[in-house]
């Protein structure tokens, strides 16, 4: 039997990371070529891990929770010889030599991670004595696990010749004094484990605000024609179509037709230079109780407004049923948020790193409202909210597009509007 590694995945374009929310397969239990191992979480999706070869699962390195680099081992499986090496020619030198299964590549055993460095302080282990089990010989956290449980403590040289290069990502400064300052826990309190989606969500928004300088902007729009339209078609709609047309997709279409006129609006910030995605994809917030994704439905300013409403809903469904792929996420050009659906009136929202914009649509109220001529009527507002990064755009070009989308929202009726 040969032992080999599986190693997470690149789950998606830029991901670098993935958390075990949960294993599948123990040790011991056999495995085919393409079986699902665990279900991983990243900051953009929930995938499943696969595992590359048909055997016997041998070690989980990684835990439950455990978040992993990509590349580097989760598990090891044992599998047939012959299933690793090729046959060697018949009277070749080679046939009477051993093949050994321990790599030879040491290439990463004196890298290590910052969780690595801090156990091996903590409990002064000698790294230069631990074999490491991660990819070209890396010491991982298991491997130091593993050590203080067996309780032989290979103890730091007071000397040593060789200086570890040691791994340093760049902690936020508002994450490393969270994880400074602790409060103190009092009786009665409450003790939530942090899932791997609710990192995700937090290293983005840490990454966002802190890279990117956000402004932003509000207007009021008049949409009692649009209102009035939509509720004299929906139960036909429906009872036709098999789901809701719902505000959102006319509000998603708007934005898509303003960011034709305003291209810069769908931009990305890039070191020295600003890149005007050709595509108009917009990512939708969907969110579930502990949860928020945002899925993409592309080349939205080509699509209808019964396929908008058709996209929303399968991506919701997608995202509530837990089929959500990857694909399903990536290619976000322009993000819009539906906070109405929660009751909010007014609100600021985050930016989607790296696009340059966030449309929040609000809560649609009936209130009274001056008309021409001084007389007060009842009318369906609704507050858009815009928030911008300002190294892209500024408030002009901001405040023209939002004015477009109030525009073409404040226009949309039976009268002028189709929704095929």
């Amino acid at each position: 039997m040969a032992t080999q590694n599986i190693t997470m995945p690149q789950l998606g374009e830029s991901v670098t990371e993935g958390t075990i929310e949960k294993w599948l397969v123990k040790p011991g239990d056999q495995v085919k070529k393409y079986d699902t191992l665990a279900e991983v979480q990243t900051d953009k999706v929930t995938a499943e891990l696969p595992s590359s070869f048909t055997g016997t699962i041998g070690e989980l390195i990684a835990n439950e929770g455990d978040t992993i680099a990509v590349g580097e081992v989760v598990c090891k499986i044992e599998i047939e010889e012959a299933a690793t090496t090729k046959k060697a020619p018949q009277n070749s030198p080679s046939t009477n030599v051993a093949t050994s299964t321990k790599p030879t590549d040491q290439s990463m055993k004196t890298r290590y991670s910052p969780a690595v460095v801090r156990l091996a302080a903590e409990h002064k282990i000698d790294l230069t004595q631990v074999e490491g089990s991660g990819t070209s010989g890396r010491i991982t956290r298991k491997d130091i696990q593993r050590i203080l449980e067996e309780g032989f403590i290979p103890k730091a040289s007071t000397q040593t010749d060789e200086k570890p290069v040691v791994e340093v990502k760049q902690q936020p400064v508002a994450e490393s004094k969270v994880e400074k300052e602790f409060t103190p826990i009092s009786s009665g309190d409450i003790e939530i484990p942090i899932s791997g989606v609710r990192k995700a969500i937090a290293k983005n928004m840490v990454t966002s605000t802190q890279e990117i300088p956000h402004a932003w902007m509000m207007m009021e729009v008049d949409v009692t024609d649009l209102v009035s339209y939509r509720d004299s078609i929906k139960d036909e709609f429906k009872k036709k179509e098999g789901y809701s047309l719902t505000y959102f997709a006319f509000f998603v279409k708007a934005v898509s037709q303003a960011l034709k006129e305003f291209p810069m609006m769908n931009s990305q910030w890039q070191g020295d230079k600003i890149i005007q995605k050709k595509e108009i994809n917009l990512s939708i917030a969907v969110a579930t109780e502990d949860s928020l994704f945002v899925p993409v439905i592309h080349n939205a300013d080509d699509k209808s407004i019964k396929g908008i409403a058709k996209e929303i809903y399968e991506l919701a469904t997608k995202v509530r049923s837990g089929k959500l792929k990857s694909e399903d996420m990536q290619g976000g050009t322009f993000t819009v948020n539906n906070t109405g659906s929660f009751g909010s009136v007014q609100s600021m929202g985050i930016i989607n790193y790296p696009q340059a914009a966030i449309l929040q649509i609000e809560s649609i109220v009936k209130r009274p409202v001056i008309m021409n001529g001084g007389m007060f009527a009842a009318r369906d507002m609704v507050n858009i909210c815009l928030s911008i990064d300002h190294r892209i755009l500024d408030g002009f070009i901001s405040g023209k597009f939002l004015a477009r989308v109030k525009e073409i929202l404040e226009n949309i009726s039976n009268d002028n509007t189709s929704i095929y």
